[in-house]
């Protein structure tokens, strides 16, 4: 594959490559995108596959790799676009402008056809603030108004803004991997005296920052002062021009005279830009950038739909609104191709294409499909992992190097304690893969891939533990943020006036919503809550997490409290004491139930993991957690006391499932208790069809049964 990336630089303009499968083509980008030592632009056919290719293609590369989604709007529809997708846009376009160094931009066939806003109105409507440097904060406030930014009480998505006294909370696209989330700025004064990112829910700060780039917040960005009088001659040709009289055109014109951000504004994108022009995503690109289309017949009939879809809504809109004609808005088929062309452009096909002027270039790679058919026709015979054994050792046998892609750490764990079982050796490696031969070696890397691929030229196999062993979720790479102590903060938006809350210094009080005051001679954001006997208190927004929502043990409203008085306090010394006096007799039946012993079963063996490898689904947080102390207490020696709580739906009879297993692991019977008929027939079905692959008889035993049924059962017992 390196050398077939090295011969694309030969001087050609277009090259078709066939052969890739599977995975490989993330690999082929990564190494495309080495051997350039410069950007590369990969175009798929629709977004759905952006989130997996930048994703795989992290398994081989640290390039950065950025998206750049389509509108999920239809065109000429009086709709407005999701934030989230106008804040990873601008973010990616930022990012290409400035960025110098190398990276690897993913888009869809329907996201390039979109023009854009000019590079030179987003950069100035881009804001630098530094901590300790001077700036007017009212100033501030308002430019960020202009930049999209929507005043709210809480920041809570891309393109929010709180204002509170001194304290600015806004949630900007972020270009920097480092830095996601919303942003506080704590002015005194003028001073920006700190910048910090804090979490949206529990409003607490998370880092502080040095520095940060404010980016708008709305891809439609109005000219700043000192070019709005030539902005709006602008407007008045236009309205000659395109016979703008109506009772539309007016509304229309009037909502951009005065700067007015609509649903639908996106299609009139040549009046609000109108020099610069707009622009197109490859007007960002570096130079030279080569382009990768994945599967071009895809993007083709992708373009030819979206095309279809812009004429047809174009003619229905025509009729009783203000419409600009498509080619003012999109790249028609003509100048997509143009574009193209301008530099190196791969094709990676699926199967050649006939009519080429030149011959493709053959890669010989292989997929998987026909060993994961093997593994799921086999495994209730020879068990999970023997037909992938036997592949992985006759690969070892031959000098291969083989690479198998984990989607978690406690897989690859699984995995290695499970392939020990039938002599085959692993080790670990790390992200990105260093792919240079190792001959006979097994490496398990904790990085999820959709797919796995064989190289037969350079004897590399590498497999995906989510392909082979059923589909799962993608987890995401990022770390999943550990739950904070101290409860959940009470939520605004599940709140409604009246409804009972707690503080944690003055009791019971009843929300009566959020207010806007000055105090101290700043204003701010403050929920206000009434006590009894007309007693207020306000709280500020940045304080909430002193408050939680009243949830009592009966429908019986409760007595709010008095602001100052001692019952309060008194209740809650009661409950410390009583609290303690349960604990001490939980400490002396725990003191004697130590003293005690119980059975104490083996660690969990082959068997046990390959039933936890079938779970056809990632175990949540909670209920690995719960597995996995469920399994603490059955290998230790003291007796087991544990309940285990969750919703329906939340994975519980997959704890018992596995807690059942590990017993019959070691020649036990066990006997599930359920309170009704029908949940004794439904725990049967589900663990009849979890114990399929292995020598385990469920039987269940209820009123379904006959007599005679139910003592031949009992008999059968040991």
């Amino acid at each position: 594959m390196q050398s077939i990336c090295k011969r694309l630089l030969d001087g050609r303009k277009k090259v078709d490559l066939c052969g890739l499968h599977g995975g490989s083509a993330a690999l082929f980008a990564a190494r495309l995108q080495e051997e350039l030592a410069g950007s590369l632009c990969c175009i798929v056919p629709s977004d759905e596959l952006l989130d997996t290719l930048a994703q795989d293609i992290g398994l081989f590369s640290d390039v950065p790799v950025v998206t750049y989604p389509a509108f999920e709007i239809p065109p000429y529809t009086q709709l407005a676009p999701d934030p989230a997708t106008i804040a990873t846009r601008l973010a990616t376009l930022y990012f290409l402008h400035e960025n110098s160094k190398p990276c690897i931009v993913l888009t869809s066939a329907e996201a390039v056809l979109r023009r854009i806003l000019p590079w030179q109105v987003l950069a100035d409507h881009c804001e630098l603030v530094m901590a300790g440097e001077e700036t007017d904060r009212d100033e501030l406030v308002a430019v960020l108004s202009t930049s999209g930014y929507q005043m709210c009480e809480l920041v809570q998505q891309p393109g929010d803004m709180a204002v509170r006294g001194g304290i600015i909370d806004l949630f900007p696209p972020s270009f920097r991997p480092d830095i996601q989330g919303p942003l506080r700025l704590d002015f005194f004064g003028d001073t920006v005296e700190s910048i910090r990112s804090f979490d949206p829910l529990s409003q607490r700060s998370l880092a502080e920052l040095e520095e940060a780039v404010l980016l708008p917040a709305s891809d439609i960005l109005f000219p700043l002062p000192a070019g709005n009088t030539g902005w709006q001659q602008g407007l008045s040709d236009a309205k000659k021009k395109l016979g703008l009289n109506g009772e539309a055109g007016k509304q229309i014109l009037e909502q951009l005279t005065e700067q007015i951000r609509f649903p639908g504004i996106e299609f009139l994108l040549p009046l609000i830009y109108q020099d610069p022009a707009p622009q197109t995503l490859f007007d960002y690109l570096p130079r030279s950038t080569p382009c990768l289309l994945h599967d071009p017949v895809a993007i083709r009939a992708k373009v030819d739909l979206v095309w279809d879809r812009i004429l047809a809504n174009f003619r229905e809109a025509g009729d009783d609104r203000v419409v600009l004609s498509p080619e003012t808005l999109f790249l028609d088929k003509t100048e997509l191709d143009s574009n193209l062309q301008k530099s190196l452009r791969v094709d990676l096909c699926t199967l050649p294409d006939p009519d080429a002027a030149q011959p493709p270039i053959m890669l010989q790679t292989g997929d998987h499909s026909l060993l994961r058919q093997e593994i799921e026709l086999q495994r209730k015979k020879r068990g999970l992992l023997a037909p992938l054994a036997d592949r992985l050792i006759n690969w070892q046998q031959a000098g291969e190097t083989i690479i198998l892609a984990c989607s978690f750490s406690r897989q690859a764990v699984h995995f290695e304690e499970m392939l020990a079982g039938y002599q085959v050796e692993t080790a670990g490696t790390g992200v990105p893969l260093d792919l240079s031969p190792q001959p006979g070696k097994l490496l398990l890397v904790e990085y999820p891939l959709s797919r796995g691929f064989d190289l037969p030229g350079e004897l590399l196999h590498v497999l995906s533990a989510a392909e082979l062993f059923g589909e799962k979720r993608l987890r995401s790479t990022r770390r999943r943020k550990s739950r904070r102590p101290g409860g959940e903060p009470v939520v605004l938006e599940q709140l409604s006036v009246g409804d009972i809350v707690v503080h944690r210094d003055h009791g019971l009080g009843s929300f009566q919503g959020l207010l806007n005051m000055e105090f101290a001679g700043q204003r701010g954001d403050f929920m206000q809550l009434a006590f009894r006997d007309g007693d207020k208190l306000y709280i500020p927004v940045d304080r909430l997490h002193w408050v939680s929502r009243y949830q009592g043990l009966t429908d019986q409203q409760p007595r709010l409290d008095r602001l100052g008085s001692e019952h309060w306090q008194s209740t809650k010394k009661k409950v410390t004491e009583a609290v303690w006096q349960v604990a001490q007799e939980l400490l002396d039946i725990y003191a004697r139930r130590e003293l005690r012993k119980g059975h104490r079963f083996q660690p969990p063996g082959t068997l046990y993991r390959e039933l936890a490898e079938s779970f056809c689904y990632d175990e949540t947080e909670g209920q690995a957690r719960a597995i996995e102390e469920v399994l603490e207490d059955m290998t230790s020696d003291q007796p087991m006391d544990r309940l285990i709580c969750g919703d329906v739906g939340y994975g519980k009879t997959e704890v018992a499932v596995r807690a059942a297993f590990k017993a019959i692991e070691d020649g036990f019977q066990v006997a599930v208790l359920v309170p009704t008929t029908v949940l004794a027939e439904q725990h049967a079905a589900t663990f009849r069809e979890r114990f399929s692959e292995f020598p385990v008889e469920v039987t269940c035993i209820n009123r379904f049964r006959t007599t005679a049924q139910q003592k031949e059962i009992v008999r059968r017992l040991a």
